[in-house]
């Protein structure tokens, strides 16, 4: 699966438009990551287990986006955009979502 921001695939023609394909995934912190936080923010540094959970939440909402277009019949994705935001207190979600298209 080709997935890319802009609205062309070089190279590639489009032989037809699917339309809105899309995946999200909702993480929650756990107790653990929170106590190393608690210490980076002593200390300074980056919380790898932050940044690790949020790294799998972002790979699972674009998996999630290519299983949606390929159900639709699409071979690729243009116009990628992934978008984040808190649902609650410790709590993210990530969205991932394009144009399903089909490419020669």
């Amino acid at each position: 699966m080709i997935v890319v921001t802009s609205e062309k695939i070089v190279g590639k023609d489009i032989k037809s438009t699917i339309g809105y394909v899309k995946g999200s995934s909702a993480r929650a912190r756990h107790a653990v990551a929170d106590v190393f936080a608690s210490l980076k923010n002593i200390v300074g540094g980056e919380v790898e287990e932050y940044s690790r959970l949020l790294q799998q939440t972002r790979d699972q909402a674009v998996e999630r986006m290519i299983a949606d277009a390929e159900s639709k019949g699409a071979n690729a994705i243009i116009c990628f955009r992934i978008q984040s935001s808190t649902i609650a207190q410790g709590a993210s979600e990530v969205v991932a979502y394009g144009t399903g298209v089909v490419i020669d």
